[in-house]
């Protein structure tokens, strides 16, 4: 998944605004003008890295002159005590952009880090690893990023990016069976239109009703070896609902075709990384 620069942009300008309102007040008065400053970012913990070059260009949109030395990638896993990139130029500029920065990097390779442990525990299954829309509002794209840097494949960014027939949309269309023979008329040929079943007898009437993709909800794993059998190959087969990193790899392990966890960037916690003067 490839972030656009102009949304990035937007979006280091709102958390600056956020952040500095109108000015770095502390720094202001503490620092005289012109003090010069080196620091490093380092990582506290084990993580996979996302949001490094975020991080970089919030520095560089406080001030443009400052030198940003990156000394990771996205995607990279490292350990405590590494040094991730190393700042130098005006201490006010560096500290005011200190805090925004950080905070990007910590939620991003948060995110990376717990997919990393789930495609990890899937790796050799047969299974690919998806994410969910299940993302703090406004920071979805940057939620996919990471998880794609972490190991998974992005399923759905958006609603309009495809069909999903979920319980609800049943209930107001009558019928599993009516709600995907709808769907079907009314998008292209290679739209895949997927439906959410609850149950064994959902799964079937799901195939017959010519469903291209299919989401097991909360099932367990003998269901969902059933679920196998039941479509033999007709349809794509997504296990979901519940998945923790001590039940992922037997569901993995079960012949679905895909896995998806909203934890990943619905609860990742954020990973300790910090600022360190002279280093």
């Amino acid at each position: 998944m490839q972030l656009n620069r102009a949304e990035i942009q937007q979006f280091i300008d709102r958390a600056l605004s956020e952040d500095v309102g109108r000015g770095d007040l502390t720094s202001y008065v503490t620092i005289p003008k012109g003090t010069q400053f080196k620091a490093a970012m380092v990582a506290r913990q084990d993580l996979v890295v996302c949001g490094i070059g975020i991080a970089m260009a919030v520095f560089k949109r406080v001030m443009s002159q400052l030198e940003f030395k990156s000394l990771v990638k996205d995607g990279d896993k490292i350990g405590p005590k590494t040094v991730m990139a190393e700042i130098e130029g005006e201490a006010r500029a560096i500290l005011t952009a200190e805090r925004t920065a950080l905070n990007i990097v910590q939620h991003l390779s948060g995110i990376s880090t717990l997919t990393r442990r789930y495609a990890e525990l899937v790796h050799g299954t047969g299974a690919t690893l998806i994410d969910t829309r299940k993302t703090v509002p406004t920071l979805r794209n940057l939620a996919k990023y990471a998880s794609y840097v972490g190991g998974a494949r992005n399923h759905r960014i958006r609603l309009d990016d495809g069909v999903l027939i979920k319980d609800n949309h049943i209930a107001v269309c009558g019928s599993l069976t009516a709600a995907v023979q709808r769907a079907k008329r009314q998008t292209p040929a290679l739209t895949v239109v997927e439906v959410e079943c609850d149950t064994l007898d959902q799964v079937r009437e799901a195939v017959a009703a010519g469903a291209g993709m299919i989401l097991l909800d909360n099932m367990d794993v003998p269901e969902l070896k059933e679920a196998v059998k039941i479509a033999q190959g007709r349809a794509v087969l997504e296990a979901s609902g519940g998945i923790t990193l001590e039940t992922i790899r037997d569901k993995a392990s079960s012949g679905v075709d895909f896995v998806s966890v909203g934890r990943m960037t619905q609860s990742a916690p954020a990973v300790d990384i910090g600022l360190d003067y002279g280093a």
